[in-house]
């Protein structure tokens, strides 16, 4: 099994815009988790001009066309799947990638029978996945008007293959450790 993950990747998008700070970074990483192409952006803080022209269009513009269209265009490594967890970042990553997208978060539930196995939320796009054996199953949401099954059942099997090697939810936690390291660096030199 680990032969068939070799040369496979999944990609993670995170973008922060607490505090009035925008960040983002790219992590593209095996089936093991392993990182095979890190990218980020300094820190963007928009002035108090900017906040009045912009208006409401300023998060949507900064997020996806300073952050997420330059962060996908520089990644040197294609993963089969790019994976965000901010609902508002699905579609534009769908329109920007040349893979496969999703949306992944946790849940709650108890496991499923096996797995593999997939069921339909009520959510247009929406599915959760038995990734492992043992965890609860994820929940992951198709782009727009992306509801078919066999979409789902294709990103529901590149998550089961690499939830064999890795967690799938922890590169989110690297991503932010590293954000923070690198704005403390920033602020320390």
């Amino acid at each position: 099994m680990a032969s068939q993950a070799a040369g496979k990747n999944i990609g993670y998008v995170l973008v922060d815009g607490t505090e009035g700070t925008f960040r983002g970074a790219v992590l593209v990483t095996d089936f093991r988790g392993i990182p095979a192409d890190f990218r980020y952006t300094d820190p963007i803080t928009p002035s108090k001009i900017e906040k009045i022209l912009y208006g409401n269009a300023l998060d949507v513009y900064i997020k996806e066309e300073l952050i997420l269209e330059s962060l996908v265009g520089a990644v040197e490594v294609t993963p089969v799947l790019w994976v965000c967890r901010e609902g508002d970042l699905l579609d534009p990553l769908a329109k920007l990638a040349k893979s496969k997208t999703i949306l992944l978060a946790p849940t709650a539930r108890s496991p499923l029978d096996a797995t593999g196995d997939i069921e339909k939320q009520n959510d247009p796009g929406s599915y959760i996945v038995q990734a492992d054996g043992v965890s609860a199953p994820l929940r992951f949401s198709l782009p727009g008007e992306k509801n078919r099954e066999e979409d789902a059942r294709s990103a529901a099997s590149i998550l089961v293959e690499a939830a064999a090697t890795m967690d799938l939810l922890e590169p989110f936690s690297r991503m932010g450790k590293a954000m923070s390291a690198l704005g403390e660096e920033k602020s320390g030199s």
